[in-house]
């Protein structure tokens, strides 16, 4: 988890840089009087938008839809705690008998194929409630309009 926020704030911090040292170096080439420099306030609106591109501005939404984040939110709970019942219920059970035995490459074998299916199911709940659910609650509550997280 933390390696993915360190990722995540390269990658930011990249985009940001990308996109205002241009602007700064044809300014001072051209010896212009002004240098437009970003405020601090979008610099921090950039670091929770769920978007990787900088901008100065983003489209804003005009209110908070409060039920709609308390959904994303239940959501996001309700994947956890689904995914932990898989966890429990499919993948722990194949592994306790073999720890209690001798190693055995059939057996360990056969664990790992046994938890294909359910490893493949958190998989896609971690998908849905992170990339989903998780950056929705968070657009909206930023007022964050554009939505096209899948494009």
């Amino acid at each position: 988890l933390l390696l993915a926020l360190q990722v995540r704030l390269m990658m930011k911090a990249y985009s940001f840089i990308r996109e205002n040292v241009p602007r700064v170096l044809s300014s001072v080439k051209d010896k212009s009087g002004t240098v437009h420099i970003p405020r601090i306030s979008q610099y921090l609106y950039f670091l929770f938008a769920p978007t990787l591109i900088y901008r100065d501005n983003y489209p804003r939404n005009p209110t908070i839809r409060w039920g709609y984040v308390a959904t994303k939110f239940a959501q996001v709970l309700g994947s956890l705690f689904y995914a932990y019942y898989i966890f429990v219920r499919l993948c722990i059970p194949q592994f306790r008998n073999s720890s209690q035995e001798t190693f055995n490459l059939r057996g360990l074998v056969l664990c790992i194929f046994n938890s294909i299916l359910p490893g493949v199911l958190i998989l896609f709940l971690a998908f849905f409630a992170f990339l989903h659910c998780w950056l929705n609650a968070f657009a909206e509550m930023l007022r964050f309009a554009d939505r096209m997280f899948y494009k």
